[in-house]
């Protein structure tokens, strides 16, 4: 196996195949737009399929929660610091701000976290078979 050109880290911050770890999973300039769900169907590289089955990424809700979870620990943890006394309003006005703010970015890396678990680097996409 070759070494990979990208790290594991930078394959999912940046929302890449992780077979060949070159393919892009979703189109360029549509994070924040209507579109920032749509993913194509297979990496344009090496063609993984990216929904595998169907329901596939009903597990990458969990990774969602998780990000989400963290999210409300640290508005709860730079409030605790800013002002004297936190209010529940304040901190759910801060963490529905944040988390409807961060929801494309959130929904792509959760997915990407998700089909990174199930497959694994093959290498190059010039060096391994297309499928």
């Amino acid at each position: 196996m070759a070494r990979p050109k990208n790290s594991l880290l930078s394959t999912i911050m940046q929302a890449k195949c992780p077979r060949c770890r070159e393919g892009n999973m979703f189109p360029a300039n549509t994070l924040y737009s209507r579109r920032f769900a749509d993913m194509y169907p297979g990496c344009p590289c090496c063609g993984q399929t990216f929904e595998p089955e169907p329901g596939y990424y009903y597990g990458a809700m969990y990774v969602s929660f998780g990000f989400s979870t963290g999210i409300f620990l640290f508005v709860v943890f730079v409030l605790n610091f800013l002002v004297e006394e936190i209010t529940m309003a304040m901190v759910m006005g801060a963490v529905v701000a944040i988390v409807v703010g961060l929801l494309p970015v959130v929904f792509r890396l959760s997915r990407a976290v998700w089909i990174n678990i199930f497959i694994r680097y093959e290498g190059p996409c010039n060096e391994i078979s297309r499928k």
